[in-house]
């Protein structure tokens, strides 16, 4: 009986924390950048005297859903999403190097260029700083050129690269502020091969519908495990009325 009641009672306490994910998942449908969050249910043996025949249901996160988000224009100068494969490297505040597609970048009081998030843009040779009072372009190749807010002047200086990667998915994992990482950290080298579209944001890559469905499949779930844990209290209670008739 204790059997059961270890399955059905972990399955739906598992069972509510994927929903949690469903929904982190759906409040981020329009993040730009954003890799749903995927896990699956897996069962683990439950250890001890009196124990090898238990089982407890675990919720194990596997990772993210890595295919590419709708990119859509937006005109706008410091806006550049990633063509394809690949990721745009941010220092956090650790020094530590980090990965994400959220390219609505912006520029901090000292004209450095950072994500919305307050991160870091890296670039080649360290932090990309604009001048004042310059028009700002980014290229393909992550390239970072300005010009003079003088019309009259046509000189065009560079002023760094955004690093860009394209690290194995299996190597990265994701981090509580949506940022990824290497499994066992460390850094990536620069990949000239990921491509930038400028005045541009790649869109969240949830599947709405998909995910409706799943909370309504887990919904389910969770209301037949409540079930099979009535049906062994049930079970119990009967069994102890025969011990007591035959006792």
């Amino acid at each position: 009986m204790d059997r059961l009641i270890y399955t059905a009672m972990t399955g739906a306490l598992h069972t509510m924390t994927q929903q949690a994910t469903v929904a982190h998942n759906l409040a981020n449908a329009s993040t730009t950048g954003y890799r749903s969050q995927t896990d699956a249910f897996r069962a683990v043996p439950v250890f001890g005297d009196g124990l090898p025949t238990r089982a407890f249901v675990l919720d194990a996160t596997t990772g993210a859903d890595f295919a590419p988000g709708i990119v859509n224009e937006t005109g706008r100068a410091l806006d550049v999403a990633i063509e394809g494969e690949g990721w745009i490297a941010v220092q956090l505040e650790d020094g530590k190097e980090a990965y994400t597609r959220h390219g609505n970048l912006q520029l901090d009081a000292n004209g450095v260029l950072m994500t919305r998030q307050g991160f870091e843009v890296k670039g080649d040779t360290g932090a990309i700083a604009i001048p004042p009072e310059s028009r700002v372009t980014i290229a393909k190749d992550g390239t970072v050129s300005v010009l003079p807010s003088d019309p009259k002047i046509t000189a065009v200086s560079i002023i760094g690269r955004i690093k860009l990667v394209n690290p194995p998915a299996a190597q990265l994992i994701k981090g509580d502020d949506g940022l990824f990482r290497l499994r066992g950290g460390g850094e990536v080298p620069a990949d000239p091969d990921v491509v930038l579209v400028d005045r541009a944001l790649e869109g969240s890559n949830v599947n709405v519908i998909s995910e409706m469905v799943k909370m309504i499949s887990l919904a389910r779930q969770y209301d037949m495990q409540i079930k099979i844990l009535e049906s062994a209290q049930q079970n119990a209670q009967q069994a102890s009325e025969i011990m007591v008739l035959r006792g």
